[in-house]
């Protein structure tokens, strides 16, 4: 790197305005001797031309005016870089004075570290441009402390997950060599072994599913969609599931409901949010999936006679790993990852997802546009 592109911005502005101040002085001096000039050799010929009508000439004119202007030229020659080096020292200086908010940001901003993002930049003046760079930074500063809480959050709570299957498994396997035991013994006992792998699987599997889809190297296979056949497939293969429960699961289609859209990653959106109805609703109760298109959208609306959520966890209810009853969440083979795994599937097809009471249950709405965004 050369010299100017190491040189800090104080430096290089004070450079550049000397260049500038230096180049304007040179012009303007140079114009004021070119005029002085001009006007001493008219003077000069107004005085021949006396002389030629019989005035007396002056044999010392010419010598005199050549004098002043050498002292002219002198003074300029002399005085330019003078002022050109005050006028650098003056720009420096009021560079330095320009740019002192700058370095002021920069010090607060060394001290911000990973267990600091809660600080903030501060700036005298919020309107002026080294504010609106502060306003900036402290915007960039809120999201990467909101992302580094939901990473802290998600390694916490994937790592729960995974101990808890990883535990019973352990505690099978060592009560099983504790003493010899009958065959029907170990089958019940590598059962339930295989169903905690099966847990770890599909808690797996979701993970990746989440990180491709954040990470932008999951693509939707995009084709016409019928979300009212969906529903009706959904409603068809989770049946069983309502039918141990003794619930009633109806669906409902008003209107055309196809979209543009990955049909896997849009069925499994449902499902989650079916699923999560069934699961939470008591036994012998009605569940109702209603789809509506409208000329722009297709809504499929899930609504259950379940407790309801509050609405201090509304806003978190479709947060990787979120409950609101851990227990019971745990007890009903719940991840904490199928609300999650619906709000990324409807956001990937520029949609949205939410949820509101309905009555004394809750009603989970997913929107999704006809055509891709």
């Amino acid at each position: 790197m050369s010299w100017w592109s190491r040189a800090s911005i104080r430096v290089r502005l004070t450079a550049w305005y000397t260049a500038v101040l230096s180049a304007m002085l040179v012009v303007y001096a140079s114009a004021t001797y070119v005029a002085v000039r001009h006007e001493f050799r008219e003077q000069l010929e107004d005085q021949q031309a006396a002389a030629a009508f019989g005035h007396e000439p002056d044999a010392d004119s010419e010598e005199r005016m050549e004098e002043q202007l050498h002292e002219i030229l002198v003074v300029l020659v002399l005085g330019l870089p003078l002022i050109v080096v005050l006028s650098g020292s003056g720009g420096y200086l009021l560079a330095r004075r320009a740019l002192a908010p700058i370095d002021n940001l920069s010090a607060e901003a060394r001290r911000i570290t990973a267990d600091r993002l809660d600080a903030r930049l501060t700036a005298p003046n919020q309107n002026d441009e080294v504010g609106r760079l502060a306003a900036v930074f402290n915007d960039t500063l809120a999201r990467l402390e909101s992302s580094f809480d939901q990473l802290r959050r998600f390694t916490a709570d994937a790592s729960h997950e995974l101990r808890t299957p990883l535990s019973v498994i352990r505690g099978i396997g060592e009560m099983g060599l504790r003493e010899t035991r009958s065959a029907p013994e170990y089958k019940d006992a590598i059962g339930s072994m295989l169903e905690e792998v099966d847990r770890l699987t599909r808690l797996v599997d979701t993970l990746l599913q989440l990180s491709r889809g954040d990470a932008g190297t999951l693509r939707l296979a995009r084709e016409a969609v019928d979300l009212g056949e969906v529903a009706r497939d959904v409603v068809s293969s989770l049946g069983i599931l309502a039918d141990d429960r003794r619930q009633r699961v109806d669906v409902h289609v008003r209107g055309e409901a196809v979209v543009n859209g990955d049909r896997l990653v849009l069925r499994e959106a449902v499902t989650n949010v079916v699923d999560n109805a069934i699961k939470y609703a008591p036994a012998g109760s009605a569940i109702d999936v209603s789809v509506e298109g409208a000329p722009d959208r297709v809504s499929v609306t899930v609504t259950d006679e379940g407790p309801g959520i509050p609405a201090e966890h509304r806003d978190r209810i479709f947060d990787r790993f979120y409950r609101i009853d851990e227990g019971r969440s745990r007890e009903m083979g719940g991840t904490g990852l199928g609300l999650a795994i619906a709000r990324w599937a409807v956001t990937a097809h520029g949609g949205e997802i939410s949820v509101a009471q309905a009555g004394a249950g809750s009603a989970f709405r997913l929107i999704i546009p006809r055509r891709a965004a």
